[in-house]
């Protein structure tokens, strides 16, 4: 019995979308998105250096930054593919919609650790090799299992979450200096109010996937009170560029102006109790806030 040639082109371009599909579900695990925004902001911590590297050594730092950043979600992927089956924003992924085996899931994430944590120490330097060890140890192994447990994880997750500027200040300097701690410092105290309101608008899926969170576990008063809490003490770290001489005057202006916003923004809507919508916006007000600052800090460079 013999194949015709339209049944063997129709089996070749099956087997590319398969392919396709399985590269795209790999690429999935490592959550682009959000580690573009990682990458974004460690490209800032290296820009306000002020250093003179070459070429190389950008790509290599951005490279081995996204592979552990990349490894760090796809272990996490792998820890809560059974939660995410309850979260709308998770459930399409390849491991809850059972498009992959979750010993692939975690094959790729221990193969992209393997190849990228060594880059960053022998590649860039030391030291930035030991604060991306750290972080995806503290993603992987004590901010995910603690999201079940306690809204506690929300702050020691920020801690992940606010390395890589100190590892794009690190890996163009060698030291940890106070500009780079300022920019950790802005990341952390951003992250706060950013997931609170996440958790705010997500919480019944939270409740389903049998995640914790600061409004499950106190309610949405204090949640909303947290908020505004965590945004005063993020401006005046905001300042902290301009006050240590790596921006300027327009960098201020920014961070002054977007910082009011953002904490009016929170503060209407703890005085309001604002409800999911309010949530919403201050979670699309918190990534132009992020996205503002960092542009700022790289028009706008210190003397």
């Amino acid at each position: 019995m013999s194949v015709s040639s339209e049944q063997m082109v129709d089996s070749a371009a099956k087997v590319d979308r398969s392919v396709v599909g399985f590269v795209r579900d790999l690429i999935s695990l490592t959550k682009p998105r959000l580690s573009g925004l990682v990458l974004f902001t460690t490209a800032g911590g290296m820009w306000l250096s002020r250093t003179s590297l070459p070429w190389w050594q950008w790509a290599v730092t951005m490279l081995a930054t996204a592979g552990t950043v990349g490894a760090a979600n796809a272990f996490n992927c792998y820890i809560e593919r059974d939660s995410d089956r309850f979260m709308a924003r998770t459930a399409v992924r390849p491991l809850p919609q059972s498009r992959m085996e979750p010993i692939v899931a975690l094959v790729f994430a221990a193969l992209l650790a393997l190849a990228s944590v060594p880059v960053l120490f022998l590649g860039v330097n030391p030291l930035t090799g030991v604060l991306g060890v750290v972080a995806l140890a503290s993603y992987v192994l004590v901010y995910t299992p603690m999201k079940s447990r306690t809204h506690w994880a929300m702050v020691v997750g920020a801690i992940p979450g606010a390395l890589p500027p100190l590892m794009g200040w690190t890996a163009a300097t060698g030291k940890i200096e106070v500009p780079g701690l300022v920019l950790f410092g802005i990341l952390f105290f951003w992250q706060l109010p950013h997931f609170i309101a996440i958790a705010l608008f997500r919480k019944a899926e939270y409740r389903a996937a049998g995640l914790t969170s600061l409004p499950l576990e106190k309610g949405d008063d204090v949640a909303r009170a947290h908020a505004v809490l965590y945004l005063l003490a993020l401006l005046p770290v905001s300042v902290l560029p301009f006050v240590v001489g790596v921006a300027g005057w327009i960098y201020l202006a920014a961070a002054v102006v977007l910082g009011a916003g953002f904490f009016w923004v929170a503060f209407d809507g703890w005085r309001r109790k604002g409800d999911a919508a309010w949530a919403r916006k201050l979670f699309g007000v918190s990534l132009g806030y992020l996205t503002g600052v960092f542009a700022a800090l790289g028009v706008s460079p210190g003397l």
